[in-house]
């Protein structure tokens, strides 16, 4: 049987990785790959840093979505890739890559991984996980904070001029898209019993 294929969306701060880390758990997989589309943004070492500040990282065009869909190809394939990695505080990619191997079941996770139709054709199961906005506006103050370096000015600017609005214009409209919707802001057990059990379904099969 070919690797299966799970795409998980939400708005950025939504618990994506929180949920998949429960239905990988409760899903008993140990032969599991994750790969994130954030490395998959595109390389902006040849742009200033002060330039790489002013993209909008949260449009589709930020990513190299085409990569992802030559090397989801190859994995389903069963075969082996070199993923891209992403340096969130310098804005560009890492000058080194991870040799990435095919799974038994293969998770990609990001804000846009339901807006590109190629990728989803591969898909075998998509999943939008949903959360308010205020929550989500403080999750993801709190991490860039905490883990990026950035400044409350400068993430209140960003999520005004293009976290928000991208998120309506991209995001929100791509759960259309979605076989299951995972609320995040009460228990969501359910959700993931369903998906971990539909996973094991279908190896059990194979």
């Amino acid at each position: 049987m070919n690797p299966l294929l799970i795409l998980v969306a939400g708005g950025s701060a939504s618990g994506k990785s929180t949920v998949v880390s429960e239905i990988v758990s409760k899903a008993g997989l140990e032969d599991v790959l994750i790969i994130r589309h954030d490395d998959y943004y595109k390389d902006q070492s040849n742009i200033p840093f002060e330039k790489r500040l002013d993209i909008n990282y949260d449009h589709p065009d930020s990513l190299d979505s085409d990569l992802l869909q030559q090397h989801l190809n190859h994995l389903l394939k069963g075969q082996t890739i070199e993923k891209p990695l992403y340096d969130f505080v310098s804005y560009t990619r890492k000058k080194e890559t991870e040799v990435v191997s095919s799974k038994k079941v293969i998770i990609v996770e990001g804000i846009l991984i339901l807006n590109d139709t190629n990728i989803r054709n591969l898909s075998h199961l998509n999943v939008y996980v949903e959360l308010d906005d205020d929550t989500r506006f403080i999750r993801r103050m709190m991490r860039d904070l905490n883990e990026r370096g950035r400044s409350i000015e400068s993430i209140v600017a960003h999520y005004q001029n293009t976290v928000k609005p991208m998120f309506y214009k991209f995001v929100k409209p791509s759960k259309r898209h979605a076989h299951v919707i995972i609320p995040n802001d009460d228990k969501h057990d359910i959700g993931v019993d369903l998906i971990a059990s539909k996973i094991k379904s279908v190896l059990l099969e194979s």
